[in-house]
């Protein structure tokens, strides 16, 4: 569903949102049915829950990193548990950065597992208590929200400051995985990804319903030979317009951009096409961390792409610095107390 949003998910609701609707109703009563009578287990040790309303690119693997890095300087041994989407596993597997690959567990929990253990499993519960195991005290959960698989003591929803909830209806007439109203109840805090003003109903909602409301942006961590150079940009990720507005605030002149689907196996011939229109402008090419892990883990022709391909990486920067360890020292305190209640 991530990879197949249609566009009018993010636009103003129309007749399509309004035709859609049953089927919205019948879906939301659906997730609100199961958000409520969900008894998912716990595990003895911390759990932040970093999710989102809706399917599409939000911010949440930035988030992950961030959160974990914060965990690392607090002195903890965070762990983080992930569906793994877009990779093969079926069972149980610990990520193994240098061995592994996006084809098998995912492009998200690789470049994830360069910051903490990440262990991707359906079942998160299984996934956080073989995380437990190997030692980790302080467990994220990346994504999740809504499956109601595995106890949280802290759900932080991520939220992108310019597409927000998009046209406000629930799956399939939009892009929302479940009523806003049901979501909210089980929130926390937000967190507002960026400055523009398409999530400011959301953030008002959340403030009337005495959520605080974090902010931060997704800042370049580099960008040697990006400025002033013609680009082909490219990106296979939930939201790839975002990824161009950065690149541009970064400096980079897009000449060309060119948006495909979340998690998207670029083909031999799709990437023969971005070579023929590169080198036919003289244009750099340049794209994601996500969307160079897939092509390191493609064919030859692939690698060989990726090696000539610059990167734009960027890292999650809170407005205020103490937002993250905040937040993690109000998990573990919602941890202590669920421990000494069940005790």
């Amino acid at each position: 569903m991530t990879s197949e949003a249609p566009p009018f998910w993010w636009e103003k609701p129309d007749w399509r949102a309004r035709a859609l609707s049953p089927l919205s109703m019948i879906y939301g009563m659906v997730a609100r049915r199961r958000m409520r009578r969900a008894k998912p287990p716990a595990v003895p040790v911390p759990v932040l829950c970093i999710g989102n309303f809706t399917v599409g690119g939000a911010g949440k693997t930035p988030a992950s990193i961030a959160f974990a890095q914060a965990a690392v300087a607090a002195g903890l041994k965070p762990g983080i548990v992930s569906r793994g989407y877009g990779g093969a596993f079926s069972g149980l597997h610990r990520v193994d950065p240098d061995h592994d690959s996006a084809r098998h567990v995912g492009d998200e929990p690789m470049l994830l597992a360069r910051h903490a253990p990440v262990v991707v499993c359906a079942d998160r519960f299984a996934g956080a208590t073989a995380l437990q195991a190997a030692g980790c005290d302080f467990i994220i959960m990346d994504d999740g929200f809504q499956s109601a698989r595995l106890h949280f003591d802290y759900a932080l929803m991520v939220v992108d400051a310019g597409r927000g909830i998009g046209n406000g209806h629930v799956i399939p007439g939009g892009p929302l995985r479940a009523p806003l109203t049901d979501q909210l109840v089980r929130t926390d805090a937000l967190l507002k990804i960026g400055s523009a003003n398409g999530a400011d109903h959301l953030v008002r909602n959340a403030a009337r319903a005495a959520k605080p409301v974090y902010e931060a942006t997704l800042q370049p961590k580099a960008v040697l030979g990006v400025a002033d150079k013609p680009l082909l940009a490219f990106a296979g990720i939930g939201d790839p317009a975002k990824f161009f507005r950065t690149l541009e605030e970064a400096g980079g002149v897009i000449t060309e951009a060119r948006p495909f689907p979340d998690h998207h196996p670029y083909t031999d011939e799709e990437i023969a096409e971005l070579v023929r229109s590169a080198d036919a402008e003289g244009l750099t090419l340049i794209t994601t961390a996500k969307d160079h892990v897939r092509l390191l883990d493609g064919s030859e022709i692939a690698r060989q792409f990726a090696a000539r391909t610059q990167v734009l990486d960027v890292e999650l920067v809170f407005a205020h610095p103490q937002t993250a360890s905040r937040i993690i020292g109000e998990t573990r305190e919602r941890a202590r107390l669920r421990f000494i209640r069940r005790s």
